[in-house]
């Protein structure tokens, strides 16, 4: 087994991470709205299955998903509208891929390692949107006296969404990567050996 010098290894790691990331930006850039709507449609359903709502309109704008909903049961005329900003979640995307690019020689089992990497990645955008959209339905429905005011469950909803956008969304490249490190972390592979195939 070859053994890279320390150095060299962290060289070909920086110009990995940063080529993925410069690319991957490219990309993204362009796709991330199509993307951002297609999150917003299966998180909006939840959220309006769980609040009791009807989901009326989705409308897309320049970095902007705007959802519409309605009480299900009490036709009250009311209509919560919330944007949902789509940069404000999908901003460290671009990082997340260049991280695991670089985790690339240090890691075994990648099929699996990249498919958990990006099911998180999902999962955490999916989330915000969710979170933000049932934390906006319980404030506005408790507020108009359509369901009954409960401070725990409005509580539960304000934290949910401030833990994901303040602490979630800012770490997640950083906790994907470690995740993955941690878990599908491969010996010897940092100093040039093969790591194991996924």
């Amino acid at each position: 087994m070859i053994r890279l010098p320390h150095k060299l290894v962290a060289l070909r790691t920086a110009i990995l991470f940063l080529s993925v990331y410069l690319v991957s930006l490219a990309v993204w850039i362009p796709v991330k709205d199509r993307y951002g709507y297609a999150i917003t449609v299966i998180a909006s359903k939840l959220a309006a299955g769980l609040k009791d709502a009807r989901l009326e309109e989705i409308t897309a704008d320049k970095d902007i998903i705007q959802t519409t909903f309605s009480p299900y049961r009490k036709r009250s005329g009311v209509l919560v509208d919330i944007p949902v900003p789509v940069s404000a979640y999908t901003f460290n995307a671009p990082l997340t891929f260049g991280i695991m690019a670089a985790l690339y020689p240090f890691i075994s089992r990648r099929a699996r390692a990249y498919g958990e990497a990006l099911v998180m990645l999902l999962f955490v955008h999916f989330l915000f949107v969710f979170s933000l959209e049932a934390k906006e339905l319980t404030q506005v429905f408790m507020s108009r006296g359509i369901v009954a005011l409960s401070l725990p469950r409005l509580m539960l909803y304000q934290f949910l969404w401030s833990f994901v956008d303040n602490m979630v969304i800012r770490f997640e490249p950083f906790l994907i990567g470690f995740y993955v490190y941690v878990r599908f972390g491969a010996k010897g592979a940092a100093e040039g050996g093969p790591a194991g195939r996924g």
